[in-house]
């Protein structure tokens, strides 16, 4: 099973192995509950300890906005105007409906949020960060053995993991009233306007927010960077492995898939109403158990739902014209940025065709349907999966062989995520106002999303491998110790994401050791520079656009160097 955000050649019990506390899950301490008050209400927590033994506070499964059930599934997320008595946050909260392994904790109650906090009464506001969760808008969550604080806690910061409604749940859309679209990421704007309203009384600064989000995540903050519904609600962003300006199409409405969503689940398909009412009455655990009939081949393709320009019936629009459009004309918030990609990306997509004698004979023979399937292209148009073969596999059948292998590596990583960051790294540069940091993460540790299955070590850079040495996964791996190759790495990463929330710049200002040998110079349209994050840092240019050339001439836009601001 793979997901889009985070890479996984288990299956998905892995991904969503149940959370019960694990070593860093601090029972009551000997103080009692730590409790904070909000503008919406008391919120009892939790203690947790850190990875370098802090004390922190842990508020979890805090609801951000009512439950998005009956007459209010579907529809964009209601916010509280007080929380009814005190809230009790003390243990996670559920994950948004997917196809997940018996006994672990689902519901359709799942727009929640989790604090921490090391400093609830400092003098002096903490930054805050708010990470937006991986999984391709179909699977993972904000839930602490997902994306757990205990690395971050070791830095003086607020760290916020956001749910929001997956795949049908909360990207349906027909193109019409029944509806309109884009509710996943309404529900992003709603928890980002609970943090605006309640993030002081945990220690933290409403002015100095950062969004950061890996591949779904990080597509999203693209979006949210010109999206009239986030305007203001945050002042850095940090986009790890996907963008929504790619090869992939945005268009108005996705009602083949409302259709598709329908005929899974046994609804009539005769009309958009008709689908609406029907899946209003279908017990959400069927919905989310329905999911992997969206796969068209070998789990292909990993992007199903994506962003929809929204048509306007009177409501608040996340998305009111194609993205591209609103940044090229100046809707763009200007702000600090870090954009990134790793090495390898999905390059272990290739095996499980090459592995497969069936599929690859498949693929061979079928290339132009299940590549475009696969690298999501036109599905009308051939000629880019043909250019696309002939330019990085070459001539003759597909074989598992190191040329096909290689071929299809780099197709995999650039057409999910490579080109994506590219085209976003450029845009921004041109657009922005304020600097854009560019990174390639190359380090290879211990553990990885793709482990070799006969060595059982990695054997790239993977996709989503940069977040191990940011973020406890205890659904996957073993916490990091204090020492060692990776112990340092997870300095290193906190350190630079620490210091660009706290300053707007990842550059050291004496203050952090593990970073003193850290010069990173932004990103311009005449000197496109890119830090290569491993065991050292260095700076290079213009990353893997040798590659990119093709996709650019493929997929045309106008990237505006001429009225850059910045050279």
């Amino acid at each position: 099973m793979h997901v889009f955000g985070a890479v996984v050649v288990c299956t998905l019990a892995c991904l969503t192995h149940a959370y019960h506390g694990g070593s860093h899950a601090g029972a009551s301490q000997p103080s009692g509950d730590p409790v904070t008050v909000t503008p919406l209400g008391p919120i009892k927590g939790s203690w947790m300890t850190s990875r370098r033994g802090r004390r922190f506070e842990s508020y979890r499964g805090i609801r951000y906005a009512q439950p998005p059930v009956g007459e209010l599934r579907f529809q964009p997320p209601k916010p509280f105007n007080k929380y009814e008595g005190e809230v009790d946050a003390r243990e996670e909260g559920p994950a948004c409906p997917q196809p997940v392994t018996p006994g672990y904790y689902v519901d359709e109650d799942c727009l929640r949020l989790n604090v921490y906090t090391p400093k609830k009464n400092s003098a002096k506001p903490l930054p805050v960060v708010v990470f937006i969760h991986h999984g391709g808008f179909y699977v993972a969550s904000g839930r602490s053995d997902v994306v757990g604080p205990h690395y971050f806690m070791d830095r003086d910061m607020v760290l916020v993991t956001i749910n929001y409604r997956l795949a049908s749940l909360g990207f349906i859309s027909t193109g019409d009233a029944n509806a309109p679209g884009n509710n996943g990421y309404k529900d992003q704007v709603a928890a980002l306007r609970w943090v605006q309203q309640n993030i002081a009384a945990f220690g933290g600064d409403p002015t100095c927010v950062t969004v950061m989000g890996y591949s779904a995540g990080s597509l999203s903050i693209g979006l949210h960077l010109v999206s009239p519904m986030s305007k203001g609600l945050f002042h850095r962003a940090i986009s790890m492995s996907s963008s929504p300006f790619s090869q992939v199409v945005i268009g108005y409405d996705q009602f083949h898939l409302a259709k598709k969503q329908a005929e899974l689940v046994g609804c009539p398909t005769t009309d958009s109403k008709a689908i609406m009412d029907c899946l209003k009455t279908i017990p959400w655990k069927t919905l989310g158990d329905s999911l992997t009939g969206f796969n068209e081949f070998a789990g292909d393709p990993v992007l199903v739902w994506t962003p929809i320009i929204e048509k306007d019936f009177g409501q608040e629009r996340f998305l009111p014209r194609h993205p591209l459009e609103m940044l090229q004309d100046g809707e763009l918030q200007s702000m600090p940025y870090i954009v990134s990609q790793t090495k390898n990306e999905f390059y272990w997509m290739a095996y499980k065709i090459t592995n497969n004698a069936t599929r690859i004979e498949l693929m061979d023979k079928e290339w132009d349907k299940l590549a475009s399937i696969a690298f999501l292209l036109p599905r009308d148009n051939p000629q880019p999966a043909r250019v696309l073969r002939e330019r990085f596999i070459g001539q003759g059948p597909l074989r598992n062989d190191s040329k096909t292998n290689a071929g299809l590596e780099v197709l995999y990583g650039d057409s999910l995520v490579g080109f994506a960051m590219h085209r976003l790294a450029n845009l921004m540069c041109i657009h922005s106002k304020s600097p854009v940091y560019y990174y390639e993460f190359n380090y290879v540790g211990q553990h990885s999303f793709y482990e070799d299955p006969n060595t059982k070590k990695p054997a790239g850079v993977a996709h989503h491998d940069d977040l191990i040495y940011m973020f406890t996964i205890s659904a996957l791996f073993p916490d990091i110790g204090l020492t060692g190759p990776d112990a340092k790495m997870v300095d290193r990463m906190t350190a630079v994401m620490y210091n660009f929330a706290k300053n707007g710049d990842p550059n050291p200002r004496g203050d952090l050791p593990e970073i003193k040998d850290l010069s990173w110079p932004p990103m311009v349209p005449s000197k496109r520079n890119y830090l290569q994050l491993g065991s050292t840092f260095s700076v290079h240019q213009n990353l893997f656009e040798d590659r990119f050339r093709v996709w650019d001439e493929l997929f045309p836009i106008d990237y505006n160097y001429k009225s850059a601001k910045k050279t």
